[in-house]
């Protein structure tokens, strides 16, 4: 009996076995539950020591899990197809072009294209997930550079400095030639040192046969063959933000029928559905989500162009208003010389006859002036000269009437005090008889 239970033990164990091993998203691709940090760090760790430009166009392409196969496809059937000219090969193609992009690598379309599973879920995660992807991609990053097996080389510059916009410290890995990229191939259970995470190893994707790497180095990374670039990388990754943004430059040199419009030469990257068949994690509600988020950012797009279209037709519009104005002006002042008889500056006589117009208009003006005033003052003057002599004649005869009336009064009083108030208007007088000594009644 016993050990029949140990026949049954081991069998459970053997039965169990891979539901241990079974990838993240297999398990949340009916949900939309967050992925754990080591479900996470499982994902990423094939593709953490990528260059950050390569790095952030693979992270946008496998959003699109449809067209990354398509375009795996492709490069198996041009497996001379690199850099550039790959990508301009399949400028016909109605890929998005973080996928069309990827034509430039044929390792890595070659080695990660044959995981059609670990592409959907590693897009789903980036796309559910932005920030803790990237975090991942920094934590892995720094383990990797403390067990010594993650620094500056011939094929990559490695350095360490703050995130934009803030005090974060984060590794940053870029091509040791701008225009030549190195895509690295490592064991992640070596280039990281002890794995965290036993229920969930890193996955390991060595290329497949037929193409070429050097020998490995002592730090368990071997390098490609270098690729020539020149507009094919495009992408960068935004640490401070957490997440992927675009040179416009770049992106429309090559992509030359989906050119990027605004201002600036970064642009921060935007999902478009449009591009994906296959079902989003997170099921219709998600994929409704995206596309709402992508009308929202093109409508956006739009009102910035026509802001800016209007803005010059306001400009044009001024200086054509401030134009005429001043035409119009000019001639208002030519027309009010001429009807003076003044020459315009357009037309000006010989030896300074314009001039001596001018001035004689000037003094045959002021000439006018001049006598209206002294005509206008010599009228007043007149006017009230005329009644200062009424006034003095009409007192003139009231004072010879009042003196000839005191005298005739003076003349005509009687004795005794007798009041004449007629006096030589021929009113009737009034005698008062004088008082006598007694008292009066």
């Amino acid at each position: 009996m016993t050990a029949v239970f140990a026949v049954l033990r081991r069998y459970m164990l053997v039965l169990a076995l891979p539901l241990l091993l079974i990838t993240p998203a297999a398990m949340a691709a009916d949900d939309d539950t967050p992925l754990t940090q080591a479900q996470l760090d499982q994902l990423v760790a094939p593709i953490a020591l990528y260059p950050d430009s390569l790095l952030s166009q693979l992270l946008m392409a496998t959003t699109y899990p449809d067209e990354f196969d398509k375009a795996y496809q492709w490069s198996k059937a041009h497996p001379d197809a690199k850099g550039d000219d790959a990508v301009k090969q399949v400028e016909a193609q109605n890929w998005d072009p973080s996928v069309a992009s990827m034509v430039a690598f044929p390792e890595v379309l070659i080695t990660l294209g044959g995981q059609p599973k670990w592409v959907k879920d590693m897009g789903d995660a980036f796309l559910t997930q932005t920030a803790d992807v990237m975090d991942a991609v920094q934590r892995l990053r720094g383990q990797a550079q403390k067990a010594g097996n993650l620094k500056s080389n011939e094929q990559i510059n490695v350095t360490t400095q703050p995130a934009s916009g803030s005090n974060t410290q984060v590794i940053v890995v870029e091509p040791a030639k701008p225009d030549v990229v190195y895509v690295p191939t490592y064991n992640p259970t070596v280039v990281y040192g002890a794995w965290a995470y036993p229920t969930y190893p890193p996955y390991y994707y060595p290329p497949p046969a037929g193409y070429w790497f050097s020998t490995a180095v002592m730090t368990g990374v071997a390098w490609g063959v270098g690729i020539a670039v020149g507009n094919a990388l495009w992408g960068g990754c935004n640490w401070g933000s957490h997440d992927v943004n675009i040179n416009v430059n770049k992106y429309n040199n090559i992509n030359t029928n989906r050119k990027i419009e605004g201002s600036g030469n970064r642009s921060s990257w935007k999902h478009d559905p449009g591009h994906r068949t296959s079902d989003y994690r997170g099921g219709s509600t998600e994929r409704n989500r995206r596309q709402q988020d992508f009308n929202t950012n093109q409508r956006e797009q739009f009102r910035g162009r026509d802001s800016a279209a209007a803005g010059t037709r306001d400009v044009n519009n001024r200086d054509t208003r401030n134009r005429d104005s001043r035409e119009n002006s000019r001639r208002q002042a030519e027309q009010t010389m001429e009807n003076r008889g003044i020459s315009s500056p357009g037309h000006r006589t010989g030896n300074g006859q314009a001039e001596r117009n001018r001035s004689s208009t000037s003094n045959q003006m002021a000439r006018d002036n001049s006598n209206r005033a002294r005509g206008d003052g010599a009228t007043r003057d007149n006017a009230l000269s005329g009644v200062n002599n009424r006034q003095a004649q009409h007192e003139s005869v009231r004072g010879r009437e009042s003196n000839q009336s005191q005298r005739m009064q003076g003349s005509s009083r009687p004795s005794g005090g007798s009041f004449n108030r007629g006096g030589s208007s021929g009113r009737s007088s009034v005698n008062r008889p004088a008082r006598s000594g007694g008292r009066g009644r």
